[in-house]
């Protein structure tokens, strides 16, 4: 029984029987994990496939003797079906980091923790490459058009298939193979991760230390980045991405020329990519082999796909087309409506009091209109409200309410990317007049229409003392 001989080998490398063995969780993968107390504590893993086991030790002595951070790989039975391995401890950075990754707001610790785990990366990709056999990686030894077509064709299969979509799939083909081509338009002799996220980054006094890379072949640099940043469950939101990219590049800069544009444009490629990929190994894992983290990976991977296609890809016009109608699935876009921010925004008088929230959270902004030049001070204003031509030309004719308003887009603008990243579901807005008939009519029915251009959300408008209500549903 190969538990058997794993304890066998434990006891054969320290010398004493193995005192305790616990059965680690694994997510995706096929191979089993322990940890064996004893003489000493070590990982002890049985996998499946000899060849990939082989790959991985051979890696890990490599990449130690160049000094990484990987595990020490300490002897292997003589069929290679298990090893002995360096306990690394329990945790992983994805753990680390998980107060960020729910809110959307990672403190300094985890901001620091990301930026050493990328900055490290060149050095696994270029200096782990130096002398590097690249005859042991399976099960392919470079990233190659099969390889990606395989990866395209897994997602086309075990995710596209499954959702009933109906596409051409000659058509598809051809856009598969427009982006291959892209894909290796930039040859590298780099060690390419391949499945480099914060699932496979152990956190040890402090430091990232790397696990799981025996998938690893060789391959240009952009596809782990792509795979670091763009990972379905980190939630990093925009500008941290950019940071940990400004980091990359510079820790990258120390081994070959970067040039940022030309690396963000071709990364790009790459981040699309992956997230096919990623949503191929969804299906399979998910869909087919029933396992539940997977499935509920699923719209994580949708929302980075949606947001990835909001600057089009003129390179592959089938496939773009085919993705938009994927992402705008009623199984995709139900769920991402329940996640939607929804900002309320309400006009009213004083006199009759400030609206309650009916979220529960407290309400959000009011903004006080009564300083601005008020229409109502003029009998033949009196049967207009800030929705009407001659109530609009009068405000607008000296420009204070359009600088006033200004002031308002800058303030909510701030709020509501902040809301969006940080996964929120609700903000309020008021603006408050004396009769609530004009100015703060006007000011409400523009910042709804301001912000229902400028963001994918949904914004319900109420004139409270006017009795009209309107709705701006988000569009996917």
């Amino acid at each position: 029984m190969i538990i058997d001989q794993l304890k066998n080998l434990y006891h054969t490398h320290t010398g004493v029987q193995a005192h305790e063995m616990i059965e680690l969780p694994s997510s995706g993968s096929n191979r089993r994990y322990f940890r064996i107390t004893g003489a000493r504590t070590l990982i002890g893993v049985i996998g499946t496939s000899k060849e990939e086991n082989n790959a991985f030790i051979y890696m890990a002595n490599h990449f130690r003797e160049k000094g990484l951070h990987v595990p020490e790989v300490y002897c292997c039975s003589e069929d290679k079906s298990c090893y002995l391995q360096e306990d690394l401890g329990d945790t992983l950075l994805f753990h680390a980091i998980e107060k960020g990754r729910k809110s959307c707001v990672f403190d300094e610790g985890e901001r620091r923790l990301l930026r050493k785990t990328i900055s490290f990366l060149p050095s696994i990709q270029l200096a782990g490459s130096e002398g590097f056999d690249y005859s042991y990686c399976y099960p392919q030894p470079e990233f190659n058009q099969r390889s990606i077509l395989w990866d395209l064709n897994y997602f086309k299969y075990c995710f596209l298939k499954a959702t009933g979509m109906d596409f051409q799939e000659n058509s598809l083909e051809d856009d598969f193979q427009k982006l291959s081509n892209v894909l290796l338009s930039h040859t590298s002799d780099a060690f390419l991760y391949r499945d480099f996220q914060s699932r496979n980054v152990m956190i040890k006094d402090g430091e990232p230390w790397f696990i799981d890379f025996q998938g690893g072949r060789k391959g240009p640099v952009y596809y782990d980045v792509a795979s670091f940043l763009w990972q379905a469950k980190a939630n990093f939101p925009e500008d941290l991405k950019s940071e940990l990219l400004d980091e990359y590049m510079q820790a990258l800069s120390r081994y070959i020329p970067v040039e940022k544009t030309h690396f963000l444009r071709q990364l790009r490629h790459f981040v699309l990519f992956r997230t096919l990929q990623v949503l191929g190994a969804y299906g399979f894992r998910g869909y087919f082999e029933k396992k539940p983290h997977f499935i509920q990976s699923v719209p994580f991977a949708i929302g980075n796909l949606r947001q990835l296609l909001r600057e089009d890809f003129p390179e592959y016009p089938y496939l773009c087309s085919v993705l938009r109608e994927l992402t705008n699935r009623k199984q995709f876009s139900d769920d991402i409506k329940k996640r939607v921010l929804e900002v309320k925004i309400v006009s009213f008088a004083y006199k009759k009091g400030i609206p309650n929230d009916p979220t529960g959270n407290g309400g959000g902004f009011v903004f006080d209109c009564r300083a601005i030049n008020n229409p109502g001070k003029y009998e033949r204003y009196n049967h207009f409200t800030g929705l009407d031509e001659p109530v609009i030309r009068f405000l607008e004719e000296d420009g204070e309410i359009t600088r006033f308003l200004e002031h308002v887009y800058t303030i909510v603008d701030a709020s509501v990317r902040r809301y969006l990243d940080r996964g929120f579901t609700n903000l309020m807005v008021g603006f408050g007049c004396t009769g609530g008939q004009h100015r703060s009519v006007y000011s409400a029915q523009h910042l709804a229409e301001y912000l229902h251009k400028k963001f994918k959300i949904k914004v319900n408008l109420t004139h409270r003392e006017q009795n009209i209500e309107q709705i701006f549903d988000i569009v996917l």
